[in-house]
């Protein structure tokens, strides 16, 4: 539910944005406020998830109110002068209307709104660079089949042979995604995608490597 706080100096913005808002179910008008001083106080002890924000009001202008409001929601300008729209983004609001409003123009700015407050995906990891002799080298971690401590180094075990990396395996885990590569013993990790089975003390990966498995990793989850 988004949470809605009108600042507007007029009365009948304030209707006109309540009768556009019924048709979102997912919007509840939480109060509203007709000067900044207004929405100041009332923001110092209440939350709102979206603040519908004029620019020309008495005292504090909207734009004032923006340069001092911590912690600020997302705000959508509601305006009849568009030559505050270039400081308003400056401001990091959300959408900037003009009036008259429209009820599909209102829509849009929700979209925007509800786009902000959904959760971002994690970034796909799909290379690493390590180092490998004297050079940076890039690494897909598809290709990546198993790992191998070999003292300062790693060896790193794809389906076409081996690359010896300038790392410790501990340091070379930390940056490999948690879930796709585990570690099942003290000297070795492998990529869960080219796991295929698991007995009680050894993996068989895809080019028919055995694996053992030590005694501290047997509870370690190895298929994905």
């Amino acid at each position: 539910m988004l949470n809605v706080l009108i600042v507007d100096d007029e009365p009948l913005a304030h209707d006109v944005l309540k009768h556009h808002l019924q048709g979102h179910a997912d919007v509840r008008v939480k109060a509203q406020c007709y000067n900044a001083t207004e929405a100041l106080s009332w923001l110092a002890g209440q939350r709102a998830d979206l603040i519908f924000l004029d620019i020309n009001m008495p005292a504090l202008s909207g734009m004032d109110m923006l340069r001092v409001l911590a912690n600020k929601p997302q705000v959508v300008i509601v305006s009849a002068y568009q030559e505050y729209a270039l400081e308003g983004f400056e401001l990091d609001v959300t959408d900037y209307l003009l009036k008259p409003v429209s009820a599909a123009r209102l829509a849009q700015a929700l979209d925007k709104v509800r786009a902000r407050m959904a959760p971002q995906a994690e970034p796909v990891v799909s290379h690493i660079l390590v180092k490998v002799d004297r050079h940076q080298q890039r690494l897909a971690l598809a290709d990546m089949v198993y790992l191998e401590a070999y003292g300062n180094y790693v060896k790193v075990w794809q389906q076409d042979g081996m690359l010896l990396v300038n790392s410790s395996l501990k340091a070379l885990l930390e940056q490999l995604p948690d879930e796709q590569f585990v570690q099942i013993h003290k000297s070795f990790a492998v990529n869960r995608q080219h796991v295929t089975a698991v007995a009680s003390d050894n993996v068989t990966l895809s080019t028919d490597v055995i694996v053992k498995i030590g005694k501290s990793y047997r509870g370690a989850r190895i298929l994905g």
